[in-house]
């Protein structure tokens, strides 16, 4: 007989990030709640949700089985009886009057919604509340097994109706593609129902503009925009930069995990970023004034966590008569980015400095030069011409 083994993890979160680890269960088949395997030791993690896996086709195959640790091994056990019968041609049928199989919606969107909030950061935990609060309110079907392809399709409608942008509705609609697969319900859609967007060439800032921007600052704001330009850091990354991350010896600054904070570099990806000199030297001057003020925060507010960073940037925009809609933190990221690659940097290395997974993401930044060595050719090539 032919037979399929289903698994049962526990989705929690681990030094080394989020994890599927194995549910313990013991030598009776009676399972330990909140109990897995963590690199062969037994921990105990109250959070999170419990899975079933097992392989079709050669694929692996999740299925979110609620936090309940003896419900999720019934519906182990029950999934195995019905490989089982399936392997020796027995049809499993279920009664069409039984509704302890099928799952409401908003009840599976909260628990769903309560795993995220264990085991990702805040902003993810936002994002997927938004989309799925969304998706609630468009789709019309009480339980998860009733949603078809049909649902989906009204849902990006929905999203057009509360003018969302096309970028922000193909997010929202891969949110909750993701939940779906998180329930075990796939294969909705095809590639062709996704909503698109035209992906925008990213923009940099002027050095013009920034001489101009960096003029109005006082001495500690053009530490701040200086620092987001020549490290490239995200803004999450920038307010949980410490001094300790700093390496004057060495001009690097490192993006590092602070478990203090509950927060970890994205990807859980630490990495190293080299520093120009001139940064080098306006850190040291600052530290040197008593700019820790005894908090190991390389910028922060009192002691706290800096947040207003946005604010301030775009009102120093506005005082020099620019417009404040054309400034943004990640801007300096990106101007980072080109700007490198222009100076010959290849792109594996920036890859590693911006701390992305892909090499399409950097190159994103690979913008033609406007350099005047790169003038000059153009204006060689047609000189004769007129």
């Amino acid at each position: 007989m032919n037979t399929r083994k289903v698994n049962l993890t526990k989705y929690v979160k681990t030094e080394a990030g989020p994890r599927y680890c194995p549910a313990v269960i013991t030598s009776n088949g009676r399972i330990k709640q909140d109990i897995v395997v963590v690199n062969g030791k037994e921990e105990r993690h109250p959070e999170g949700a419990y899975y079933l896996d097992w392989r079709e086709s050669g694929v692996r195959v999740r299925l979110s089985v609620g936090k309940n640790a003896v419900d999720a091994q019934t519906q182990r056990q029950r999934k195995e009886l019905e490989f089982n019968a399936a392997a020796v041609g027995v049809e499993v049928v279920s009664n069409g009057n039984d509704n302890s199989n099928r799952r409401r919606l908003r009840p599976a969107v909260a628990d769903y919604l309560e795993e995220v909030k264990a085991v990702k950061k805040e902003r993810t935990h936002d994002a997927y509340t938004v989309s799925l609060n969304y998706f609630v309110e468009a789709c019309a079907k009480p339980h998860l097994e009733d949603i078809e392809r049909k649902d989906l399709l009204r849902f990006i409608t929905f999203l057009r109706e509360k003018k969302c942008s096309p970028r922000t509705i193909r997010n929202h609609f891969l949110n909750v593609l993701i939940f779906l697969k998180n329930v075990g319900i796939r294969k909705l859609v095809s590639k062709n129902d996704w909503p698109c967007y035209t992906e925008e060439e990213p923009e940099i800032y002027e050095r013009e503009d920034l001489d101009v921007l960096f003029a109005s600052c006082d001495a500690e704001e053009r530490l701040w925009f200086e620092f987001f330009l020549m490290s490239g850091m995200r803004e999450q990354e920038v307010m949980h930069t410490y001094w300790s991350d700093v390496n004057f010896r060495a001009a690097t600054v490192s993006v590092t995990h602070k478990p203090e904070y509950k927060w970890s570099p994205k990807a859980y990806r630490e990495r190293e970023i080299p520093i120009p000199a001139v940064l080098v030297e306006s850190l040291k001057a600052w530290k040197a004034q008593g700019g820790t003020n005894g908090c190991p925060l390389l910028f922060h507010n009192h002691g706290l966590l800096r947040r207003d960073f946005r604010r301030i940037l775009k009102q120093r925009a506005t005082q020099v008569g620019f417009n404040p809609a054309n400034f943004w933190l990640h801007k300096f990221r990106a101007t980072f980015a080109t700007w490198h690659l222009w100076a010959g940097v290849d792109l594996r290395t920036v890859q590693q400095w911006l701390g992305h997974s892909d090499m399409e993401s950097t190159m994103r930044y690979l913008k033609p030069s406007r350099s005047q060595a790169t003038r000059d050719k153009v204006n060689q090539t047609f000189g004769g011409a007129q």
